[in-house]
């Protein structure tokens, strides 16, 4: 799933860390030593917590628009993409064992010939599924 969250960057009193944080994910807040460290950071913390929101199957909060959030003074204000699926590639890249029939002529010749099986499934799953464009 994809999803556009604010995050508020507040530089700490001589502006050398960020303090980040995404007001509508409870705990989800972060430090950068800059703005573009802090970026990376929250999008993966929100990554994250969104992730575990979706397999626990609790409600994902909307996005409040920004001229309703409490920003503080010195803060910076942006939007942050976050797209879970391309996430989970990236990251759960654990081996899940599925069994799968095939007739017993095209096992026997995917053999003879050398096919991993298993590979040529993964490779076109991915072609099929393309996790990386996900809608």
């Amino acid at each position: 799933m994809k999803y556009h969250y604010t995050a508020i960057f507040t530089p700490n009193e001589n502006g050398t860390k960020y303090y980040c944080r995404i007001p509508d994910l409870p705990g989800c807040i972060t430090t950068g030593d800059n703005i573009d460290d802090a970026i990376e950071m929250i999008t993966d913390a929100a990554s994250g917590w969104l992730v575990v929101a979706e397999d626990e199957g609790n409600d994902i909060p909307t996005a409040t628009p920004q001229c309703e959030l409490s920003i503080p003074a010195g803060a910076v204000c942006s939007i942050i993409r976050i797209d879970t699926i391309a996430y989970r590639a990236a990251t759960d890249t654990r081996a899940v064992r599925k069994n799968v029939s095939l007739p017993a002529w095209m096992a026997a010749l995917a053999e003879k010939r050398g096919v991993n099986c298993s590979q040529v499934l993964q490779d076109g799953l991915m072609q099929l599924l393309n996790p990386g464009h996900a809608q």
